[in-house]
């Protein structure tokens, strides 16, 4: 599939670079699919897992944290994908899920009742050639 014309950066996988990177493998990466009748992938959602350690807590000792990482929707709206895709995460014991302002990520986080993060998310992209700043919704890419 190519990307989208409004994407000044995005990955170019292939099949090998996308089976490592979005082949679900437990407790680094979930993925998720819908097929039409005929067995063709319409829709795709994925989450990366990033456990932080929760120091001297007497209960506590992790916070799950799930990233949205890679979502397709074609015949569903990204908002009722992002919806599921929550609801997966949740199921996988998650306990947050966080989000970039990528993409088209700005059509779901303020109606998923995302909060806004207290800070600037700068890519240094080392011997890439760019044309210059980008909106966020320009940048097609996600980095671990």
């Amino acid at each position: 599939m190519a990307p989208p014309q409004a994407r000044k950066v995005y990955p170019d996988h292939t099949l090998s670079e996308f089976r490592h990177w979005l082949l679900p493998k437990p407790g680094v990466v979930n993925s998720y699919v819908s097929c039409n009748a005929s067995g063709i992938v319409e829709n795709f959602c994925s989450f990366y897992h990033l456990p932080s350690s929760c120091v001297q807590h007497p209960v506590h000792s992790h916070i799950y944290a799930a990233y949205s990482y890679y979502n397709v929707a074609t015949t569903v709206p990204l908002r009722q994908l992002m919806k599921d895709c929550l609801g997966e995460a949740r199921r996988e014991g998650q306990d947050v899920f966080n989000a970039l302002n990528v993409m088209e990520n700005d059509e779901f986080l303020t109606d998923l009742n995302f909060g806004m993060g207290d800070g600037n998310l700068n890519y240094y992209l080392f011997n890439w050639q760019t044309e210059g700043r980008m909106q966020p919704k320009e940048l097609g890419l996600v980095l671990l």
